[in-house]
């Protein structure tokens, strides 16, 4: 007999004490408290992306405009919590989540070029201004943690004249701040949103994510810095085959002539192809550059290692989900994860949340082929309180992986109001 049937039988037949009554009214309170979280467990017959004839997978990189929109806005957003934290004791109301690059110009050639109009960053957004009768200095911020970044991030670009920062960042409405202040235990959700999540990887996923993360990691700026930042990574497989198209933007100063390009063009083909054999048994086929056209002097070369340099525009929530890729064969959400608050911004932390109850249900159950989960917030209600969750296995029944998946999604739901802590000290990667 479930909690609240023995609550209801108590109550009718007033057969046991008060100390008993208290301990089963806990019980049933603490089996409403769960029903709230309103989980649905589903087991789905159809077919698993990996096994599907086509798929498709996409990632920009690091230097792609989009990439840099989003990267921009979540680095402000932690700026802003880490001085809320540090001057104040607690994270105040923002949203940051408003991004858009304005691409530059510039006059390129072999071995060298020039930016002859910069870039143009601006950040918007809401975020607390005054607090106690203290101004907090949110233009500096976004100065200061944008140059940061980008001098450490973007090899090639000279923050001194090659891109120019603005922000229009205004406090927020009064709505949606009194619901921020309104309950420090459990935040309230600021919007009514959801997140989705699914694992584990297909070869092609793995092989696309690991492919540009090599290209654009320290190590290979290092030793080959003509390569830029502004890498894209387009996967298809049909059937047991991968074919990898890659936009790799060149650096011109460190690339003397077309047979140089040429060479580099084989170092990343080189760096590709044996990342992908780690990742997959498939057979792997890497084209790059494919725009170039040497007869009529059509080359991805740049000033910079990106193209938001000559006229290539950037937007917050236009580039990678909160996976990384961008994965049409996947259950997604457009939300724009990067720059919304960590605090009680559901658009931001289901997203992360998803991905916790994933990874740990992959860890108890290895042998599932492919699982989602989906969790939709409601405006104002409690954050740990979702309208609704749906983990969808693709598996059989079990009794076992039913209450496996069931207590792992109680506990991640109630750790919900931590989550902040791991999202500040950048312990998810969101674009």
């Amino acid at each position: 007999m479930s909690p609240i049937f023995l609550w209801e039988y108590f109550q009718e037949t007033n057969i046991i004490g008060k100390k008993r009554l208290k301990r089963v009214e806990a019980l049933k309170l603490k089996n409403n408290w769960f029903s709230q979280m309103n989980l649905e467990i589903s087991f789905s017959s159809n077919p698993i992306v990996s096994k599907m004839p086509v798929e498709f997978v996409e990632r920009k990189g690091k230097g792609h405009p989009d990439t840099i929109s989003d990267r921009a806005s979540e680095e402000l957003s932690i700026a802003l919590c880490e001085y809320y934290l540090s001057n104040f004791g607690r994270i105040y109301h923002h949203n940051v989540d408003k991004c858009v690059l304005v691409g530059g110009q510039s006059d390129v050639s072999f071995g060298g070029g020039r930016v002859t109009e910069p870039i143009y960053l601006l950040l918007v957004g809401r975020a607390a201004a005054k607090i106690a009768g203290n101004e907090v200095p949110i233009e500096k911020i976004a100065q200061d943690t944008t140059l940061d970044w980008m001098s450490r991030e973007l090899h090639a670009l000279d923050t001194k004249t090659d891109i120019k920062i603005a922000t229009k960042i205004r406090p927020g409405s009064v709505d949606l701040v009194q619901n921020y202040d309104l309950n420090d235990n459990i935040p309230l959700s600021n919007d009514t949103s959801f997140g989705v999540w699914y694992g584990p990887n297909t070869d092609l996923e793995n092989v696309v994510y690991n492919v540009e993360t090599e290209l654009n990691s320290k190590d290979t700026k290092k030793k080959y810095p003509a390569i830029g930042e502004d890498i894209k990574v387009m996967g298809v497989r049909r059937h047991d085959e991968i074919n990898l198209t890659i936009a790799c933007a060149m650096v011109s100063r460190f690339v003397k002539d077309e047979a140089q390009y040429s060479e580099t063009k084989d170092v990343v083909l080189d760096i590709a192809q044996k990342v992908a054999s780690k990742f997959t048994d498939l057979e792997v086929k890497i084209r790059v550059n494919t725009a170039d056209n040497f007869a009529k002097k059509l080359y991805y070369l740049t000033v910079t290692g990106t193209s938001a340099e000559h006229g290539d525009d950037g937007q917050v929530g236009r580039g990678n989900r909160a996976n990384g890729l961008i994965t049409p064969f996947r259950p997604m959400t457009l939300e724009a994860t990067a720059g919304k608050n960590p605090i009680n911004h559901t658009g931001k932390i289901y997203n992360i949340c998803a991905s916790t109850i994933i990874s740990a249900v992959l860890k108890e159950h290895s042998d599932l082929e492919q699982t989602s989960c989906y969790i939709v917030s409601e405006i104002g209600k409690p954050i740990n309180q979702p309208q609704a969750i749906n983990v969808e296995l693709y598996s059989q029944r079990t009794p076992k992986l039913e209450k496996d998946v069931q207590s792992i999604v109680e506990e991640k739901i109630k750790d919900l109001p931590n989550l902040w802590k791991t999202i500040v000290k950048r312990e998810h990667s969101i674009y």
